[in-house]
């Protein structure tokens, strides 16, 4: 069965729960929200995925400048859990290194509970230096900061006592959660040290970037050969971001076995006014066959 979700950056905060709204309602799968959380005045970071084959889209300028809009995620997420109520809530990408894993795991509990599980936790290790610097973080470690990190999260929505002895965070005698949360862990990352984390530690796989259809098959059959390699047998779920909204293009890739496909939402929400945007949402929901809800 083929998901359709949005990927949504760069949009005013006031028209999230909106979109939400109308994606619910259209039969949309996920909403995916990508964050930063400052924005540097000029930077000479790059891109993991310049270079790489790739669609055209949003590379023609820059991913941060100082119009971008950004939201904080999970406040815009719980905002959007108490407005619809079958809508996946999905980050895509948080930068995981830029936080203490112990403030991120409660935070992504309380998400999950009040979404009623709803919650797909898409995490990244970050690539812009100068966001880093300016939140005195070391760049340089931030690998083995998010390697710890995604242990401790772990511990942590295992419920009870929590105790974790590492290089970077030194925790015991306290807890998160009494009880058991489930939590899905969708790593991103096109990059070989990326994909092989998200194969052998993730529970899922988001792109980076929007890939061309021949990388993204290339990139999902990378991953189920990590895993193969490793006698990793659970179900493992890749969310590609495609160019536009075409349904025969969207049926390529769902004949190619990429069958959870994620569109850009400035593609599919736009007009000059909220009840305008939501129509070309609708519209374009009826278009690729989904089921209203």
């Amino acid at each position: 069965m083929t998901t359709v979700g949005i990927t949504v950056y760069d949009l005013p905060p006031a028209e999230l729960v909106p979109l939400a709204v109308a994606a619910d309602r259209a039969g949309f799968d996920a909403i995916w929200l990508g964050e930063h959380i400052v924005l540097p005045v000029s930077y000479e970071a790059a891109h993991p995925t310049n270079g790489v084959d790739t669609d055209a889209h949003h590379i023609a300028g820059p991913i941060v400048d100082v119009d971008t809009e950004l939201l904080d995620p999970f406040v815009a997420l719980g905002a959007a859990a108490g407005a619809t109520t079958h809508l996946r809530l999905a980050t895509g990408i948080f930068i995981l290194p830029l936080r203490h894993p112990l403030a991120v795991a409660r935070a992504a509990c309380t998400l999950q509970d009040i979404s009623g599980g709803r919650f797909l936790f898409g995490i990244g290790a970050g690539w812009l230096e100068e966001e880093f610097a300016a939140l005195d973080m070391p760049f340089t470690e931030r690998g083995a900061r998010y390697n710890e990190a995604i242990e401790l999260l772990r511990a942590a929505w295992a419920g009870g006592a929590i105790e974790h002895h590492g290089p970077h965070f030194d925790v015991t005698g306290v807890q998160v959660t009494p009880r058991p949360t489930h939590v899905p862990l969708v790593i991103g990352g096109n990059t070989p040290r990326a994909m092989k984390r998200s194969a052998l530690v993730g529970d899922a796989w988001f792109s980076s970037g929007t890939p061309s259809f021949d990388e993204a098959r290339r990139l999902r059959d990378d991953l189920h050969a990590i895993r193969d390699e490793h006698g990793r047998t659970e179900e493992f779920r890749c969310y590609v971001r495609v160019e536009g909204c075409d349904p025969g293009a969207i049926e390529a890739y769902t004949e190619a076995g990429l069958t959870d496909v994620v569109v850009w939402a400035d593609k599919i929400w736009h007009g000059g006014s909220l009840d305008d945007k939501r129509e070309s949402l609708a519209k374009a929901g009826e278009l690729l066959g989904l089921t209203p809800r």
